[in-house]
This record gives C-alpha cells, structure tokens and sequence, in this order.
C-alpha cells in the first residue's frame, strides 16, 4: 500500500509519454518521433542534474562560485568536437548539418541582455522553465505562460530590430576552418574558465567540490554527467534535424496559434507574412515543439522516479509578478536575440558564431543588473 500514491502517477506519466510518442510519430513519422526523444532524455537529465543555467549564473555573478558556469564551458567544448567537423564535412559523407551562425547586432545584444535581466526575476531561462514545469512547479507554469506571450508580441517589433545597424555574420568554421575554429574556441573557452577560477580562489581560496552522481535513475547527477548527458542530446539533434537545439521558436509559434484562435489577425503581421507554412503547422509537425514536450515529459518522469513531484497552487503575489514580468522579458528578449541559452547561446558557441559569446556576455550583464535590484548585489569583486 505505501507504495500505491507513487506507482499510480508513474504509471499516468508513462501512459502519458506513451501517448504523445504514438501522437507524433501519427502526425510526423520516424523523425520528429526520434526527436521527440531526444527531448525526453534532455528533461530527464537537465532535472537530475538541475542543469539549469540561472543558477549558475546567479552563483558565479553574486557569490563568487563559477562551478556551474565552468561545466557549461565544458558541454560547450565537447560539443564542438563533434559540430564543427559535422557542420564543415557533414555533406561529404552524407550527413547535412547547418549551424546557428547570425551577425552581431544591437538586437542581439539587446535581446540577451533583456533575457538575462528577465531569468533573475523568472527563476529559469528557456531549458530551466520546461524541466520544473515538468517537476512539477506551478509558478514556472505561470512563467511558461508569460514567455509564450513575451515571444508573440516580440514578433510585432523583430522586423524593427533586424533594421537596425548590424555587424557581419562571423563563424569560426568559415573563417578558420574546424580545426583552426575550434582552437579559437577553446581559447576563449579556456580564459574565461581561468578567469572564472582564479576569481574563485581570491575569493574563497579553493574552488567549491562538485556534487557527486547518486542514482542515474532517481538522481540527483554530478553537473559532470548532465554535461555529458547534454552533449549527447545536442550532438543527437545536430545529427538528426541538421540544425542546433533549440527552444523558444516554439514558444513564439504557440503563442501565434493561441493568439489566432483568440481572434488576432497574426497571419498579416509583417512577421509572420513570410512564415505563412510555419504559422500552418501542426504543432506535432513542429521539430522544436515536440522536443520541448519531450523535455517536460522527460523531466516529470524524473521527478516521478525521484519522488519530488508535488505541485502546490499556494502562490504569492510576489510570485505570480516576478514570474510573469521575467517571462515576458525572457519571450521578448529571446526572439530579437536569435534565440534563449539553448538556441542563442549554446546553439551560437557549437557553431562557432561570434554572436553566441556576445549573447553570453549580454545575458550576464542583464543578469548582474537584475541581480542588482533584487538583492543590492550583483557582480561580486575580489577585495584588493
């Protein structure tokens, strides 16, 4: 008997998986059915090992600690081991891999920045929202929500941002080649985490001991093993849809359907004028969409198995704003910048696009001055 109230969800969760997998593979075949999966093993493992990157940010920008930031450099550098030869070769042996390369722009920098800024106030960027929607968090539901929102309206005013003045669209691998671009790379790669360690050290004297891997199916994971687990979903995507991961542009798709259904004439914005087909779509016709079912799913059955699924409807005022003003700027500032940490930073840095570390250090000052104003701390200096 004890054991009834956690085998009963289980098994619903797992009906649950059962039947969206049935759902997309009669709607989309074999691939958006494998992508689907992918999605599920991203929730699992972003849940376990709470890779979520606010955090981690959080921790690096107002109490010193750059572990999580580090790992995060570690997912991306083995990542590009394998996306930079794929994106350079992949055709010559048959695989056609494409990489997230877009210019420096103001809308770049402005959309991280006021991404960065919003997941402070959210409590999750875009992966971090879809995994503790799936653990069962209610306020990330109302989060989710607002971010939909965000990523529509955003749509009315991208066509002024792409306008404005942009730099030239750089990528490692055209310019240096695979080998040359991933050297660049792990330069810059290793200075930030040498700067990242350094500061640690002056501020605490030795770098913060990693939490270790308990169960693989009941968690939690060490960071280690959810950057491992992540470079394979990235690499596995890569592979399968020829593009990057990515999660927001599904956000903005959802929110067009609602919106259309709610009585907006979405279809003539100048936006979407171009983009009739994908505002059509079924959203179990949608790669990115039903990736990101998979990641809910993926990380409900995780909660399930670790015995942390317990959502609560008790949420306060305080709560309710914060998680939709972070939304609705996380929505915004994602669809003018090319995409959220997933799609516009992880995505930009595989593919060696000089947007993908402006979009990080745009998103970092945003966070630092979010940081700011929540707590009177952000970016914490070494006392000389």
């Amino acid at each position: 008997m004890p054991q009834i109230p956690k085998i009963v969800p289980l098994t619903l969760v797992l009906a649950g998986l059962v039947g969206l997998l049935i759902s997309v593979w009669s709607a989309s075949g074999l691939t958006l059915t494998l992508a689907t999966c992918i999605g599920l093993f991203a929730g699992f493992a972003l849940y376990h090992a709470a890779f979520g990157f606010t955090a981690h940010w959080r921790n690096f920008l107002s109490a010193g600690r750059g572990g999580g930031l580090r790992m995060q450099l570690v997912l991306i550098g083995l990542v590009s081991l394998i996306s930079f030869p794929l994106i350079a070769y992949g055709e010559g042996f048959g695989v056609s891999a494409r990489g997230s390369v877009a210019p420096v722009s103001i809308g770049v920098f402005a959309g991280a920045f006021t991404f960065g800024f919003g997941m402070m106030f959210a409590g999750g960027c875009g992966s971090g929202t879809l995994f503790t929607v799936g653990g069962g968090s209610t306020r990330m539901v109302v989060t989710l929500s607002a971010f939909v929102a965000g990523s529509i309206f955003a749509t009315l005013h991208v066509p002024w941002w792409r306008a404005l003045p942009s730099g030239p669209r750089v990528g490692l691998i055209e310019e240096a080649g695979a080998l040359g671009g991933l050297f660049i790379l792990f330069a810059i790669l290793g200075v930030i985490a040498v700067l990242s360690i350094k500061r640690e050290k002056a501020l605490f004297g030795k770098i913060e001991p990693t939490r270790e891997t308990g169960s693989l199916l009941t968690g939690p994971w060490s960071l280690l093993a959810g950057a491992l687990a992540l470079g394979m979903v990235s690499i596995a995507t890569l592979a399968l849809l020829g593009r990057p991961w990515g999660i927001t542009s599904a956000f903005t798709l959802w929110g067009a359907k609602i919106g259309t259904a709610a009585g907006l004439d979405i279809a003539n914005w100048p936006f979407w004028q171009t983009r009739q087909g994908w505002l059509e779509r079924n959203v179990l016709s949608d790669p990115t969409s039903v990736m990101n079912f998979g990641v809910i799913g993926g990380a409900m059955l995780a909660a399930n198995l670790a015995g942390r699924f317990a959502p609560t409807l008790r949420l306060s005022w305080s709560d309710v704003g914060t998680a939709v003003l972070g939304g609705l700027l996380m929505g915004y500032g994602a669809r003018i910048a090319y995409g959220c940490n997933i799609g516009g930073f992880l995505g930009g840095m595989i593919s060696g696009s000089l947007h993908g570390l402006v979009w990080m250090l745009a998103a970092l000052a945003g966070s630092a001055l979010a940081l700011k104003i929540r707590t009177g701390r952000g970016f914490v200096m070494v006392e000389k």
